[in-house]
């Protein structure tokens, strides 16, 4: 499977966005997704996952709330509305694919990754 990450940009604080993941090759619906974030100098944060039917999801306590994964598995896309943005959102997002077993897939190993789209948030 190979993931295609796009949707980043400038915003507004308040603002919002939606990422998208494209995926090609393999049985996508056999994956969980997840959309990490990084920032320099921090480690990888684990923002949002959504299961390989869509049928459940997962986030993190700081996007709780504002932003929404959903998935559309017969055209191979993830996405990740992202409401009322802030300056702390600001980094590059990535999307990544497991076959992990469990959900939410925490501590996968991932098996492909997007190339990451950039996030920047204006105060």
């Amino acid at each position: 499977v190979q993931l295609q990450a796009s949707g980043g940009g400038l915003v507004q604080a308040g603002g919002s966005l939606k990422l998208s993941c494209a995926a090609s090759g393999g049985a996508f619906n056999r994956y969980h997704i997840t959309w990490f974030r990084q920032t320099p100098g921090k480690e990888r944060e684990f923002v949002a996952a959504i299961n390989w039917s869509g049928g459940r999801d997962d986030y993190a306590n700081s996007v709780k709330g504002r932003f929404t994964i959903s998935r559309d598995n017969a055209d191979k896309m993830v996405y990740l509305q992202m409401n009322s943005l802030k300056p702390e959102d600001t980094a590059v997002y990535y999307c990544a694919a497991t076959a992990h077993i469990t959900f939410p897939p925490y501590g996968a190993e991932y098996d492909f990754w997007g190339q990451g789209t950039l996030v920047t948030v204006s105060s």
